[in-house]
């Protein structure tokens, strides 16, 4: 370890995985998510977990890891298609799950970073997602209220980052990860590059390392969630 900057992503989460913790994990689909951190919070063996994530990973990857060990007790998302243990999990009443639309998900993520308890949307009334749900009129419409999210701990990736954790993601890698790091207790990033505190620019750097404890290089598998060919004729 050398300030924030850890030597693998095992020794940066090993002191701060404990049963009953809630998690933030950045990403959308395969694109952007901390690979090398959540087999760490696997193999931390943490359980009775609360994720808050877009999605739930796919079998035997990402997130579907955790599932597969059963060390997940709910999931806050907006998406969980592509993984059958999910499914088989949460049909079975093994698993919780709060179905929360996407832009819905990332403005509670971003509330709970900014210290909004709460805020009142369109998105959802009138559906399952509103009931149980205070709803109040603003210039003759319904609005529900949603609660905003925090966590334990922020899992993220991004592009490159300095020692002081200051973050550039890249692409889609960018989708939740900022205002994960926002929203979480303790935020861990793991790079594709660390490199010298000075050599970002500071008018492309997405996350601020005040918002980032720790942080650790680590290579992605960066695997292709859904691989589509175009014929040759």
């Amino acid at each position: 370890m050398n300030g924030k900057i850890y030597n693998s992503a095992n020794e940066a989460l090993a002191d701060l995985c404990h049963n009953g913790m809630t998690v933030m994990s950045g990403g959308f689909g395969l694109c952007g998510i901390p690979e090398n951190l959540i087999a760490a919070l696997r193999d931390s063996k943490a359980s009775e977990l609360t994720v808050i994530s877009n999605n739930a990973g796919v079998d035997g990857f990402g997130l579907g890891q955790l599932l597969e060990t059963r060390q997940i007790k709910k999931m806050i998302s907006s998406y969980v298609g592509e993984n059958k243990e999910f499914e088989r999990q949460y049909l079975g009443g093994e698993l919780e799950l709060e179905f929360t639309p996407q832009g819905t998900l990332a403005e509670r993520i971003r509330a709970g970073g900014a210290g909004i308890p709460g805020f009142y949307t369109k998105t959802g009334v009138g559906t399952l997602i509103a009931e149980g749900k205070e709803h109040k009129e603003f210039d003759g419409e319904v609005y529900v209220l949603e609660s905003a999210l925090k966590a334990d701990l922020a899992i993220i990736k991004a592009w490159k980052g300095d020692a002081e954790g200051n973050l550039i993601f890249k692409a889609t890698a960018r989708n939740f990860s900022p205002m994960m790091a926002m929203g979480g207790t303790v935020t861990v990033a793991e790079v594709d590059e660390i490199v010298p505190v000075g050599s970002l620019d500071p008018n492309f750097i997405h996350t601020a390392g005040v918002f980032v404890q720790r942080i650790v290089e680590a290579k992605c598998e960066k695997r292709i969630e859904q691989l589509t060919l175009r014929e040759r004729a």
